[in-house]
């Protein structure tokens, strides 16, 4: 049965495609046609415009030609004085557009009269090229209007039409022409209006075939003649008509639409290419094979996709139910009250909770008003709510309700348009009603527990300061008004920084505040340290700065905090610590691990310059005597006081380090040479001939040192440091009371006279 089914189902996916891609067809033939007739009407509709319009323009010149014969028939006319004559005969008719002039032809041809102001008989008698007029009235072969062929004027070299009428004398002889120059170009101004495509265009021409304008060509074919074309004798078989031909004068295709002239010998013919006029409906017909197509692929695909799901249809069927099942068991044990609700507000589904909220079952609901559940009042309320849902606009909100059982009930209520997806229509409201009653009572107890909070900060040891929005100072504790000197009521409405102006440790006032800038960036700043609050009665506070924005529930900015912890303390602690890091308790002496930056950075500078450094090692002889004599205070004075020697007889550029105990170090560097090695070390011999005066103790010690030279005696501190100890020893042991300087390769180190370096 299944293979049954869907072989059906491919079968009428193939008739289906096949109706689709027929019909499509259809509609592009009809397309075609409507094109095609279209453009047939409109063609018709601008040749017979045009017609008009020519037909008026050359009524109008005809109508002046034949005043200027009747006047000249007229001898009280023709006795006039010249200029009113010229006034009398060319009236301000002649000024329409296109018009070049009107000359009066003898019937020599000569010209003895024109329209311009300022001509006379006896200045023009050149020769003119409209004597083809002359010639027809002379053959008796025309009467009435007579259209000449185009031909160059003589004033401005342009084409022009002209158009004459005969005039006689009194015995009926042939007198002359009246003729008259109408611009080719006036034409193509007229038809250049008219936006007709591609290879397309606009003709006029004479009866017999002669090309008089043909637009956008300019004046490339005026003049030529179409006599005998198949083209032409079509023009000429009808007053009007249309045709598709090929164009004699370029070989394109076109849609012709003529009309001829009134009664005059004129036709005009509006030429539209074949593939100008068709350019839409190929694009159109193209667009609509591709969809047709892609339809017809579509057709067949979705037939053998819709075969397999019928092979899934069962089992899908069943997962439904099953689902079906499982989504009303999961809305009846919501905690929230669910209904749906149509336009009419009545009821269509509601959950179980409806019974226990409303004292209604689902079952009793369904199909009642909203106004018969919740009575005149209550609905009064909602019903606000429930237009705007009806509109389009999601609703969300608060209420009280009094449920069956005597119990109020806080409740957040959410109404949901349903909407439909083709239309935009709302078909109906899903409402869903949540108990927020617990949520409502932690809302109290947060409330409490803010006003708690206010009286923590009353109590804490930092300065804590409250402001606005805008900055302004909303509160203090005690703390913050000690810090800063002002009270609590002096400060309100003050801005942060009148009252706690914070400035960097060099003076600078630090722009904004930290304040300022959680409430703009709304995140907490901080902490942060090396900020000094200065105190409105000059005081001074190092402190730990923090601020954080207070966000209300509804998410505005109410305000911000900022918390100042006086830090004075313990900067300075800290500062005193950083000092014991790197010098001696005792003597301030730099200790061994200044030394040794400070030894990598003169062992550098060193070798970039090509000098000597020198590191000498010292120890005082005979302090162990007086530190167990005279005790560990004196023994530490006598470092003390050594130490301050020890500072003045070196350069400010060297380091003197107490290592331990008894036991210094001194970094010489950018020595030029050793004998100011020998001098430093003369100077140092002679800090202990002084006797040293330790509380009312009168001690006399000496010094022993050892000397290792930058790069003699090492490449780098270590080094260095080893073979000065080991120079410093080898002086102990030879006698105390000098210097030696290390030797290298196990030579004995040498004992360094009075400057002998």
């Amino acid at each position: 049965m299944r293979i049954s089914i869907a072989h059906r189902l491919i079968l009428l996916a193939v008739l289906l495609s096949l109706g689709i891609g027929g019909l499509f067809a259809h509609a592009i033939w009809t397309m075609r046609e409507n094109q095609w007739h279209f453009a047939t009407r409109n063609n018709v509709n601008l040749a017979h415009t045009l017609s008009q319009a020519i037909a008026t323009t050359v009524e109008a010149f005809d109508h002046s030609l034949q005043g200027v014969v009747t006047g000249l028939g007229d001898a009280q006319t023709m006795a006039l004085a010249p200029a009113l004559r010229q006034r009398v005969l060319f009236d301000y008719s002649l000024e329409m557009h296109g018009i070049e002039g009107i000359w009066v032809l003898d019937a020599k041809g000569r010209v003895v009269l024109e329209s311009g102001p300022n001509a006379t008989a006896a200045t023009q008698l050149h020769p003119w090229p409209y004597t083809e007029s002359l010639q027809a009235f002379q053959q008796g072969s025309h009467t009435g209007l007579h259209v000449g062929q185009p031909v160059r004027s003589p004033i401005t070299g342009q084409f022009v039409l002209p158009l004459s009428r005969a005039y006689y004398h009194a015995d009926g002889r042939l007198a002359g022409v009246v003729v008259g120059a109408l611009r080719v170009a006036y034409f193509n101004k007229l038809f250049a209006s008219a936006q007709l495509g591609l290879q397309s265009g606009l003709n006029l021409l004479r009866a017999d075939g002669i090309v008089v304008a043909r637009f956008p060509y300019g004046d490339e074919d005026v003049g030529k003649s179409l006599a005998g074309t198949a083209n032409m004798r079509t023009l000429q078989s009808a007053p009007s008509g249309t045709f598709n031909s090929f164009a004699v004068l370029d070989g394109v295709e076109r849609m012709y639409a003529f009309q001829h002239i009134n009664n005059y010998p004129l036709v005009v013919n509006v030429a539209r290419a074949v593939d100008s006029v068709m350019a839409d409906w190929r694009h159109s017909a193209a667009l609509l094979g591709v969809f047709a197509l892609v339809l017809m692929a579509a057709c067949m695909g979705l037939a053998v996709l819709f075969a397999r799901e019928l092979q899934r249809r069962q089992h899908v069927s069943a997962q439904l139910q099953q689902t079906q099942h499982d989504l009303q068991t999961i809305l009846d044990n919501l905690p929230s009250m669910v209904s749906y609700w149509d336009r009419e507000l009545c009821n269509r589904f509601a959950n179980r909770v409806s019974d226990t909220w409303f004292g209604i079952s689902p079952e009793e609901m369904r199909g009642m008003p909203a106004a018969d559940m919740l009575g005149a009042e209550d609905f009064a309320l909602v019903l606000p709510y429930l237009q705007k849902a009806l509109q389009g606009q999601k609703q969300l909100f608060e209420r009280t309700l009094n449920s069956p059982d005597g119990q109020v009930r806080h409740t957040y209520v959410s109404y949901t348009p349903d909407l439909d997806g083709e239309t935009g229509q709302v078909r109906g409201i899903f409402a869903q009603i949540t108990d927020i009653t617990e949520r409502k009572r932690m809302e109290d107890e947060l409330f409490r527990e803010k006003e708690r909070m206010r009286l923590t900060l009353q109590s804490i040891g930092d300065a804590v300061v409250c402001t606005d929005a805008e900055g302004h100072i909303t509160y203090l504790n005690p703390v913050a008004e000690r810090m800063t000197g002002w009270q609590a009521f002096d400060a309100a409405g003050r801005d942060i920084d009148t009252v706690a102006p914070l400035y960097l440790t060099n003076g600078a006032q630090t722009q904004p505040s930290p304040l300022r800038l959680a409430l703009q960036a709304r995140i907490a700043c901080g902490p942060t340290r090396g900020v000094v609050l200065h105190r409105k009665d000059g005081r001074r506070f190092q402190v730990e700065e923090s601020a954080s924005p207070i966000i209300d529930r509804h998410g505005q900015l109410t305000g911000a905090v900022m918390v100042l912890h006086d830090v004075t303390e313990t900067m300075a602690m800290a500062e005193r610590m950083a000092h014991l890091a790197q010098y001696d308790a005792l003597t301030d002496l730099p200790n061994r691990v200044l030394l040794q930056d400070r030894a990598r950075h003169a062992l550098a500078q060193a070798q970039r310059d090509g000098k000597i450094l020198a590191v000498l090692y010292l120890d005082l002889d005979g302090f162990k005597q007086v530190n167990d004599q005279l005790g560990h205070d004196v023994g530490d004075q006598l470092l003390v006081e050594f130490a301050r020697r020890l500072r003045a007889a070196v350069r400010q550029s060297d380091t003197v380090c107490r290592q331990g105990g008894d036991e210094f170090v001194v970094l010489l560097p950018g020595l030029l040479n050793t004998h100011q090695v020998g001098v430093v070390a003369d100077k140092i011999l002679a800090t202990c001939v002084p006797d040293f005066v330790l509380s009312a103790h009168t001690v006399r010690v000496g010094v022993s040192g050892g000397i290792a030279l930058f790069p003699q005696h090492g490449k780098d501190f270590e080094a260095l440091s080893r073979h000065a100890d080991a120079a410093m020893y080898a002086a102990k042991r030879g006698g105390r009371g000098h210097f030696r300087l290390y030797a290298i390769d196990g030579e004995e180190h040498q004992r360094v006279a009075p400057a002998s370096l």
